[in-house]
C-alpha cells in the first residue's frame, strides 16, 4: 500500500495509537554503546539516529530522555537511540564505497536517517485497539545477530527483510537475503523487534532473553505473549532505505553476477542485518501516546521542523573515512561480551 493510501485512511480510521515518524540522521561511526560500551572504535560501523545525549557508554542509569537537549526524530520528546549497521556497494574492481540513506516517502528534505513505528497492532490494521506497556526508562535490546550468514541461523529473528523498491511506494515483497537484481528504487532494510517482555529486566546479557515473540501466531495476528514474558509492548519497527540506484550499472558488479552489496561486518548474505535500541522517551510521552488516538501523527506530542530534526548532530568519537572503510568480518557476540568484562 503507498503511504498517501495510508494517510488518507487515517484521516477516517476510528483508531487508537500507531506512530510512524522520520528521524534525520544524527552519525555515522564505528560506536555500539549496547553490545561494545566504552570500546571505541567498535568492531563494525553503525548509523545511529535520535538523541544527543548518545555517547560510547550510555550508563542505563541515565535518563537520556532528560540529558539530551535535541533529537534528530519528528517527535521532539523522543530522545531515544535507534541504529543499524551500514551498507557498503564493493565493485567488481574491488573498491568499496558507502551507500547513501534517503528518506522515506513523507519524510523528504530530512537527512538520511531511518523511519521508526511504534503499534499496538499489525501495520494492516487501522483500528489500532490493542492495549501495549511502552518501555521504560533504561530499557534497551537488540534483535539480530551480525554474524549470521544462514538462513537458518537467521530465522530465529523474525521479521528481519529486505524489500526490493521497484518504487519509492513499493513494500512487497520481502527476503531474508539481500536482492539479487538491481533495485531501481533502492534496498528498504526492514526490523522488527519482539513484542513480548517479562515486565521484570530493562536489558540482559544478550539484550534479547527479556524480550520474547508470541506463543503462538503473530504480532500481526494478535497472538499471546507467553507466561515468561506476560508483558505485551508496542511493535517498534525501522525502515532504511539504501539509494543503491547509482550502483546499479550491472557492469560493476562482481565477474560472477553476484549481488555486490555488503554490510558494515562484511556479511554479503544480508542475513546478519541487526537493529539496536535505546529507549530515551522523555517522561510519560510515549505511554500517553500510545494511549491516545494517534495514527501515524499524534496530537499528543510535540513535533520539531525538519531543518531543527537535521541540525541536531553529535561530535565523533572515532576519526575514520566512513564512506570508503572496508567492511570489518564480526566478532562473535560471546567474544564481545568477553571484552566488555574485561574493561576495567
Amino acid at each position: 500500500m503507498h503511504w498517501s493510501s495510508l494517510t488518507a485512511l487515517a484521516l477516517v480510521a476510528p483508531s487508537s495509537a500507531l506512530l510512524r515518524f522520520g528521524c534525520s540522521q544524527l552519525v555515522v561511526q564505528r560506536i555500539d554503546p549496547l553490545v561494545n560500551p566504552g570500546i571505541a572504535p567498535s568492531p563494525h560501523l553503525h548509523q545511529l539516529i535520535g538523541g544527543n545525549a548518545l555517547n560510547i557508554f550510555m550508563d542505563p542509569k541515565e535518563d537520556i530522555g532528560e540529558k539530551a537537549t535535541c533529537t534528530t526524530c519528528q517527535f521532539s520528546e523522543d530522545f531515544s537511540n535507534y541504529w543499524t549497521a551500514v551498507m557498503f556497494f564493493k565493485a567488481k574492481n574491488g573498491s568499496v564505497k558507502r551507500v547513501p540513506q534517503i528518506p522515506n516517502i513523507g519524510f523528504e528534505g530530512a537527512n538520511g536517517g531511518m523511519t521508526v513505528y511504534y503499534m499496538q497492532d499489525g501495520l494492516a490494521n487501522y483500528q489500532q485497539t490493542s492495549k501495549v506497556t511502552a518501555f521504560k526508562q533504561g530499557f534497551r535490546m537488540l534483535i539480530g545477530e551480525a554474524a549470521s550468514r544462514t538462513k537458518k541461523e537467521s530465522q530465529q529473528f523474525r521479521q528481519i527483510t529486505y524489500t526490493c523498491l521497484e518504487t519509492p511506494g513499493t513494500r512487497f515483497p520481502e527476503t531474508m537475503y539481500f536482492p539479487t537484481k538491481p533495485c531501481p528504487a533502492g534496498i528498504m532494510a526492514n526490523v522488527r523487534f519482539p513484542t513480548c517482555w517479562d515486565g521484570k529486566n530493562l536489558d540482559s546479557p544478550d539484550h534479547r532473553s527479556h524480550m520474547a515473540y508470541p506463543e503462538s501466531g503473530t504480532f500481526e495476528s494478535g497472538g499471546p505473549c507467553p507466561a515468561s514474558h506476560p508483558v505485551r509492548v508496542p511493535q517498534l519497527m525501522y525502515e532504511t532505505i539504501w539509494d543503491t540506484s547509482s550502483f546499479n550499472d550491472k557492469a560493476l558488479w562482481p565477474e560472477d553476477g553476484s549481488q555486490p552489496f555488503v554490510w558494515s561486518m562484511d556479511d554479503t548474505t544480508g542475513f546478519g542485518s541487526h537493529g539496536d535500541y535505546v529507549f530515551g522517551w522523555k517522561g510519560d510521552s510515549l505511554q500517553r501516546a500510545m494511549d491516545s488516538p494517534c495514527y501515524v501523527n499524534c496530537p499528543t506530542l510535540k513535533t520539531q521542523s525538519m531543518t531543527a530534526m537535521n541540525k541536531c548532530s553529535v561530535p565523533k568519537t572515532v576519526t575514520e573515512d566512513v564512506d570508503s572503510s572496508c567492511p570489518t568480518p564480526p566478532t562473535p557476540t560471546s567474544e564481545l561480551t568477553r571484552k566488555i568484562d574485561l574493561q576495567p
